[in-house]
């Protein structure tokens, strides 16, 4: 079995940053590997154009071209006929995608294509209650309309976007999985008081609620120090810098205790992660976040937000506390009854982790992917 990736982000050295997108492709593609499945990425958009194969996986980075007035569509057609030729050269059985911003709109494949709902343009904005851009939707929606079949990351999200798109499709749910054996408890000291928050600096997930909350604990817990691990975004709103808006809701005599690390090697996360006593995820708009499962398979104790896809994942008081990211004092209840109290951080921990090898372990969901791929090349190749 040969299976494509096309996707517009990929964990690598020669690529700009990726987001947890990239990263749910790469623990997947690392899995199909080591179960002798041949895998080939292509990754959309990028600057360079080149093609290689490094740990098993041959690699195709495409550019985009420019064609005044038709670059979205010439683009697209070119894209479609060299993966179309790549297909057949090297015979690949099956191609899968993900949803965001319709990245196969108007493209026609030789092979069965699957799109994994990770959450699109116009789910996130249905979570965040916005706008969205008339052509995004334009291209999600025949994206998804083209695929052979629609698998979701969540249930939760299956459902959002059958509702959002009016689909008729059928969405089968195969859970977004995490390698317990990269991402364990590490033996390194905890950094008292400490609380982390790691992911963009964005609106939807929660940053600025953190910051209020932020305020109410210092006004208890004197010694609490909050680090931000990630990049900084300009907000869709404001359209100004996210972190600064953070910092400007945050009481200034606390400043000294706001720690921002935009930086951090992808190998040194698990480090950031292990050091702090608390993880923070109050995210409105996701749709199986890695950064949660890999905080829980790492037995972090966790304050997380209380929606839809949330309670797939978690159970509330006992693999961490989910809480409505508004309210802002209980959130920083929660997140102070942890830092004060090491058995309990210790037991949501610990329970975390046994709820990951359960159920949400890349050994346990790349089983359920492969006997998914073999079905959909049966009945669609």
């Amino acid at each position: 079995m040969h299976i494509g990736f096309i996707t517009p982000e990929y964990p690598h050295p020669e690529l700009p940053g990726s987001g947890g997108l990239g990263t749910s492709i790469k623990n997947l593609v690392g899995n199909l590997i080591h179960e002798n499945i041949r895998v080939s990425v292509f990754v959309l958009g990028t600057s360079i154009e080149k093609d290689f194969i490094e740990n098993n996986i041959h690699f195709y980075f495409f550019k985009t071209s420019r064609f005044p007035g038709f670059t979205w569509y010439i683009t697209r057609i070119k894209f479609q006929n060299t993966i179309n030729a790549i297909v057949s050269k090297t015979n690949i059985d099956l191609l899968e995608a993900p949803d965001w911003t319709g990245i196969t709109a108007f493209m026609n494949f030789n092979v069965p294509l699957v799109i994994r709902c990770n959450g699109s343009d116009a789910y996130f904005c249905k979570l965040e209650g916005r706008k969205q851009k008339w052509k995004n939707r334009w291209f999600e929606k025949n994206a998804l309309n083209n695929a052979d079949s629609i698998i979701s990351a969540s249930s939760f999200t299956a459902k959002k976007t059958k509702e959002i798109f009016n689909l008729k499709k059928n969405i089968q749910t195969i859970y977004n999985g995490v390698n317990v054996n990269d991402f364990r408890p590490l033996d390194l000291e905890q950094e008292p008081q400490s609380i982390l928050y790691f992911g963009t600096i964005i609106r939807k997930k929660g940053v600025l609620e953190l910051a209020a909350s932020f305020n109410h604990l210092k006004n208890r817990a004197p010694k609490a120090v909050l680090t931000l691990l990630g990049k900084d975004s300009l907000d869709i709103i404001e359209n100004r810098s996210t972190l600064e808006m953070v910092m400007e809701l945050i009481d200034k005599q606390y400043w000294k205790d706001v720690i921002h690390l935009a930086e951090v090697p992808y190998d040194n996360v698990s480090k950031e992660i292990a050091k702090a006593q608390v993880i923070v995820l109050p995210s409105f708009a996701e749709a199986f976040p890695m950064t949660w499962l890999e905080s829980m398979a790492m037995e972090k104790a966790m304050v997380t937000s209380n929606i839809g896809w949330a309670n797939e994942m978690m159970i509330n008081g006992e693999t961490g506390y989910m809480v409505d990211p508004c309210d802002h004092m209980d959130y920083a209840n929660k997140i102070q009854l942890l830092l004060n109290n090491p058995n309990l951080r210790k037991r949501m921990g610990e329970k975390a982790r046994e709820q990951v090898e359960k159920l949400f372990s890349s050994e346990v969901l790349i089983k359920k992917n492969i006997e998914f791929y073999r079905t959909e090349i049966i009945n669609n190749g």
